[in-house]
């Protein structure tokens, strides 16, 4: 018979991580979406800032180092874990989602931005239906039917204009759709790739860092605005700091994202972004004092509710959804494989047709 004097001790810390990493996404993707406001919706000394491909690009950099040093430090191998060309999918997505996300915000409020991101559950399960050839009970269309009524209400109902607002918001929602629709697919097609091909979570960030970082360096180079952004660093230094935040916070958020899904699972990991999204507006309406009627103070309870309580019904009915995406397997199979692993696997990764 188990000894139940052996139960508190193991349970402790496995209830205390969950509750640091959910603190930790929460925390710094909240740091991060009030850095992003900041820089990309108020001047510097009266001069707006539009490189959203800059801020791409030093975000993806920072991320490179962080996991390089963590790949040495878990002595882990270097070699793709998985095919190169589905971590040049992804990246590609992933980077004209975020630049996407960074012009929104030059035409609509972060508010209207973080709600945009609440709709973002139809098209993450219509990719999951033709990715992954996943099925969803009826509660998971009603609960996305209810969000996106609310968020039109939202928008329908009070101002969702940027601070800096460059024209008409229209725009701004096309940006928005754009990134909805293309986060929607790079995340699921990223869960794709944990469960298929086993990668830890530093091999996911060094590959899909390193690759965006070289898509959003041609981008800019190509469109010229390299000299524009470095030169409105010269002229604003304190940009260089901001960036340097936001690009720390936004690397923390992922080593505690992916640490989140690695031990408890996407359901688990979908409440803790439901939670930040609510918090997230609340300290943007706190911190730069925005306009607000009552029809949208409704809107925003009914959203965070429908949110919250889909996720206790989907962890209560489901216990299976808080099971980890990544197991130890993955950690096993990423370390101790050598130079020459890493040969014959970035060989193969750049090869698609190769299994």
């Amino acid at each position: 018979m188990q000894d139940d004097r052996t139960r508190p001790p193991a349970q402790l810390p496995y209830g205390a991580s969950c509750i640091t990493y959910g603190c930790g996404v929460v925390g710094m993707l909240l740091l991060y979406g009030l850095w992003q406001e900041r820089i990309m919706a108020y001047p510097y000394d009266g001069e707006y800032f539009a490189g959203s491909a800059f801020l791409v690009l030093y975000n993806r950099l920072f991320g490179v180092v962080f996991a390089l040093v963590m790949t040495f430090v878990m002595a882990e191998e270097l070699g793709c874990a998985a095919p190169l060309w589905k971590y040049v999918f992804i990246s590609g997505t992933a980077v004209a989602a975020s630049i996407m996300q960074y012009e929104a915000l030059k035409y609509i409020s972060f508010t209207v931005q973080m709600l945009g991101k609440s709709c973002k559950m139809v098209p993450v399960m219509l990719w999951g239906i033709l990715i992954s050839k996943k099925r969803y009970v009826i509660i998971d269309w009603i609960t996305s039917i209810i969000v996106t009524a609310a968020v039109a209400e939202f928008l329908l109902t009070g101002q969702i204009t940027s601070e800096h607002n460059q024209g008409t918001s229209t725009y701004g929602l096309l940006m928005l759709v754009g990134f909805v629709i293309l986060d929607g697919f790079t995340s699921t097609f990223q869960e794709k790739l944990f469960r298929d091909h086993l990668t830890s979570k530093y091999n996911q960030m060094l590959y899909i860092n390193m690759v965006s970082a070289g898509i959003t360096l041609i981008s800019m180079i190509v469109s010229g605005f390299t000299s524009e952004s470095f030169s409105f660093c010269a002229r604003h230094p304190s940009l260089v700091g901001d960036a340097s935040l936001l690009s720390a916070a936004a690397v923390a958020a992922q080593w505690f994202i992916y640490s989140q899904v690695q031990d408890y699972g996407a359901l688990v990991f979908a409440a803790t972004m439901n939670i930040r999204q609510i918090v997230s507006i609340l300290a943007s309406y706190l911190a730069y004092g925005h306009r607000i009627t009552a029809y949208q103070i409704c809107g925003l309870a009914v959203i965070g509710a429908v949110l919250v309580l889909r996720s206790l019904v989907g962890i209560c009915k489901d216990p299976q959804e808080g099971s980890p995406l990544l197991d130890g397997r993955a950690l096993r199979h990423a370390k101790g494989k050598g130079f020459s692993a890493f040969l014959r696997q970035t060989r193969a990764g750049c090869c698609p047709w190769k299994p």
